[in-house]
């Protein structure tokens, strides 16, 4: 066991400590505080539970709780353990700590993370986890190689079962702080039942390397402080005083660890909000907050209720969402601000439209003719429930000009998975593309190693031809052999297979036709397949898709839906080559001015900001809710998908706007969408519909919107009028009221076969057949499809 310095150690305030005091400035900070906070605050001892509410400023509580431990003598810097779960909130708490004291936070250790407290923990107790103290620590690419070798030495399909996976059930494990000897049996089957034999060796394996991963640092610590109690005590009587920010996204591990430390004196202060935890895809528990009480009996439980961020309206529709939530403490949030404008709910035929009308507004409110205060792009954000979601409104702003910029992460066409599926449709229409070839030649993985591609760009350069030409010579001269041989040779045949899909038979000209080398022209008719069916045929076969279905980490579920998002795009353009060129196009369009930009991010992303305006788009069932995360959870899943709606409602100061659309395209096809079951939880009398009446059919509408319309008096509010007057914009003839107009099968169209019409989409047409309202028309550009007449202009009618 390692030594401790038991100098470093407290059994209380000593009188030094207590007559620094009287040196220290008076507690001017408390009279800044409202009486809960200052309660927050001044309850020093014992278990205190700080239920912070969105914009309550617990930040505020949180640091003048240890500024008042420091100045009062209570603890010297080096007794306080307080807990955050980012290296910015550690450096933000200790700035705000020192600005409060009038003096640098000097001298507080124990500020910091979880992960970087517990290295230095360890560091001081290695030997007791069988480690040396100089011990490194894993990222993910070296963990990925160990598991990897494992994976292989115990003869398992890597293909089938990838080492990824593998590490995200080892992963998951220790943040239920289980040793391989503590998986319980349900769990027994995992990983084709040798997840715990492999997790057993993976352990074995790091020890001999003298190594750690992320997990191991929090579990190696709650193995100690559980099996040798000397030690656990030592630091009981050390930390005199622990602080734990954000606890609603504490996991299990990080749970004991925090219990274990505070089971002596038991003077823990968590600070946190049950209807703020929404991260239980990656661990976070919400049960261990709700259960703070019992777990500490006799706790103080301060709500921090006082909003300092947004407006009543705003705070009463959060309020109401999320008290359909049974798992919460409760609380009631409130402020003193003017009341502002209601919340906006507005519902659109389409996302296009949505995209689109969001645009508008944005640039209506950037010039301050929205009827509020003009604000500035970097003052406003849109916030989505999943990340495919901002290519719609990433390629409206690039079309417009409007500047943007993605939070967490790279904007849409910049995505890895999506410059990867670019890079084999530029092939598709150009083979010669080498910088597309060689990004795309050992992904996925074909056991291409650098020499194999060192090859092919040799052959490539003594014979004058493309890469993919000279990957075709490499193999048929058997210059690339065994599995990677055989990959590549899959390869190039198929990239000559998709190539020939992009158009159709060849059709051979009149003899009469005869062009100046003697030969006959030809010519090839329409493709078989579409270049929608094409794109999608192309990610499959290359097995780009099937790489993403197997990759178990949080992310791939994203990148797929981008993918389909990616492919759901094409139908807006002819073929494969126009679709390459609007991106290349609309990108090399973009220019980082250095200025305000909107802010696109997902709602989870959001977590901790706060913009003036917020855009919430997509509140549908199965979108927001998301389906997956009811059918995986169910209503666990659905409780926390609330309260990720209570989050995004509380990131707005100002305005906030929800939106839905009546139709989504879904893997391509177009589907019905039904309002958010969140939507009838928002209180009516906060609340401003825009949306027309009539948007999901006749008569009552399911969530009881076209209702709330006609009580709102929609056809008087700015937004209505402001739709009605955008309507020439759109190619709609008068006097149709409204795009977002009641679909009715019995209605019979306007129009007559033959008839040119324009369509704002797809563009100008003619008329092949009519079906009730349905017409269906053979565009110049887009193909034949039937679309709905009140979307048509006869051509006489287009306003340009």
């Amino acid at each position: 066991m390692s030594s401790f310095d038991e100098n470093d150690a407290f059994e209380g305030a000593s009188l030094s400590a207590r007559a620094m005091a009287a040196l220290r400035p008076e507690a001017d900070y408390l009279n800044e505080l409202n009486p809960a906070q200052r309660e927050a605050v001044e309850l020093l001892d014992g278990p205190i539970l700080m239920l912070a509410g969105a914009g309550t400023g617990k930040t505020k509580a949180l640091t003048t709780r240890i500024a008042h431990l420091l100045n009062t003598g209570r603890a010297r810097p080096n007794e306080i353990l307080a807990v955050t779960f980012t290296n910015k909130a550690a450096r933000e708490m200790k700035e705000r700590v020192g600005r409060l004291l009038g003096q640098p936070a000097e001298g507080m250790p124990w500020l910091g993370t979880f992960h970087s407290i517990c290295v230095k923990l360890l560091r001081r107790h290695a030997e007791l986890a069988g480690l040396k103290s100089n011990f490194t620590i894993l990222d993910t690419d070296d963990q990925l190689r160990l598991l990897k070798q494992l994976v292989q030495a115990a003869n398992i399909d890597d293909k089938r079962w990838p080492a990824r996976m593998l590490a995200g059930i080892i992963d998951d494990w220790k943040n239920r702080a289980l040793t391989p000897d503590k998986v319980p049996t349900a769990d027994a089957g995992a990983y084709n039942n040798k997840g715990v034999e492999l997790y057993a060796q993976y352990q074995t394996r790091l020890g001999e390397l003298n190594a750690v991963d992320f997990g191991d640092l929090l579990l190696h610590m709650v193995t100690i402080f559980q099996t040798h109690p000397d030690v656990l005590e030592q630091y009981q009587r050390w930390f005199r005083y622990i602080l734990v920010d954000e606890y609603q996204d504490t996991n299990i591990a990080q749970y004991l660890w925090l219990r274990l430390l505070a089971g002596g004196h038991k003077n823990i202060c968590c600070v946190g909000d049950d209807d703020q935890s929404i991260y239980g895809w990656r661990g976070a528990e919400v049960g261990n907050i709700l259960r703070f009480e019992k777990d500490f009996p006799g706790a103080h439980v301060v709500r921090l209720e006082q909003n300092y961020r947004s407006t009543p309206h705003i705070l009463a529709a959060a309020s109401n969402v999320i008290r359909g939530n049974e798992s919460r403490l409760g609380k009631e949030l409130w402020t003193d601000k003017p009341e502002g404008e209601k919340v906006r709910l507005i519902g659109h035929w389409d996302g296009e439209e949505e995209a689109r009308w969001i645009g508008e507004e944005i640039d209506a409110m950037q010039g301050g003719t929205r009827g509020v205060r003009p604000m500035n792009l970097d003052e406003m954000a849109i916030l989505v429930r999943a990340s495919h979601q901002m290519r719609a409104f990433e390629d409206r702003f690039l079309t417009i000009g409007l500047p943007y910029k993605v939070i967490g992460g790279p904007r849409f066409y910049e995505r890895m998975e999506i410059r990867d599926a670019m890079a084999y449709f530029r092939l598709v229409v150009s083979p010669e593309d080498d910088l597309a070839f060689e990004r795309i030649v050992n992904t996925p993985k074909r056991g291409l190693g650098d020499k194999a591609q060192q090859t092919i760009q040799r052959t490539a350069r003594e014979h004058g031809v493309s890469l993919v030409q000279g990957a075709r010579i490499a193999v048929e001269q058997g210059l690339i052999k065994g599995k990677g041989g055989a990959a590549l040779r899959e390869l190039v045949e198929g990239l000559a297979r998709w190539n020939a899909m992009t158009r159709g038979p060849r059709i051979e000209i009149e003899d009469d036709a005869v062009i100046d080398d003697g030969t006959a022209p030809v010519r090839y008719g329409p493709p078989e397949v579409s270049h929608i069916e094409l794109a999608q045929i192309v990610l499959d076969e290359s097995g780009y898709t099937a790489h993403w279905q197997n990759d178990k980490t949080p992310e791939a579920p994203g990148r797929l839906e981008n993918l389909k998002e990616l492919v759901n795009q094409l139908d807006n353009f002819e073929n494969l080559q126009g679709f390459l060129e609007h991106v290349s196009l609309v990108m090399d369009n973009e220019q980082d001015s250095g200025g305000p930009k909107v802010s696109i991010m997902t709602l989870h992303a959001a977590k901790g900001l706060e913009f003036p305006a917020v855009f919430l788009p997509g509140w549908e069932d199965g979108l927001f809710p998301s389906q997956r995360s009811m059918d995986e959870s169910g209503l666990k899943g659905l409780e926390e998908e609330r309260r990720l709606a209570y989050v995004g409602i509380t990131r707005a100061e100002e305005v906030c706007t929800i939106s839905f659309a009546a139709n989504r395209r879904v893997f391509g096809q177009w589907q019905n969408a039904m309002p958010s079951r969140f939507i009838d939880e928002l209180p009516e009398d906060h609340v401003e519909v825009l949306t027309p009446p009539g948007l999901y059919g006749g008569g009552q509408m399911s969530a009881g919107i076209e209702t709330r319309a006609a009580q709102a008096n929609v056809y008087n509010s700015p937004g209505w009028k402001r739709m009605q007057a955008r309507q020439g914009q759109y190619g709609m003839s008068q006097p149709r009221e409204s795009r977002n107009t009641v679909i009715d099968a019995t209605a019979v169209a306007s129009f007559t076969l033959g008839e040119r019409v324009f369509h704002q989409k797809f563009g100008y047409g003619g008329v092949v057949g009519i079906e009730g309202d349905k017409v269906e028309v053979e565009f110049d550009k887009a193909g034949t499809k039937k679309v709905v007449a009140q979307y048509l202009s006869a051509k006489d009618d287009v306003p340009f």
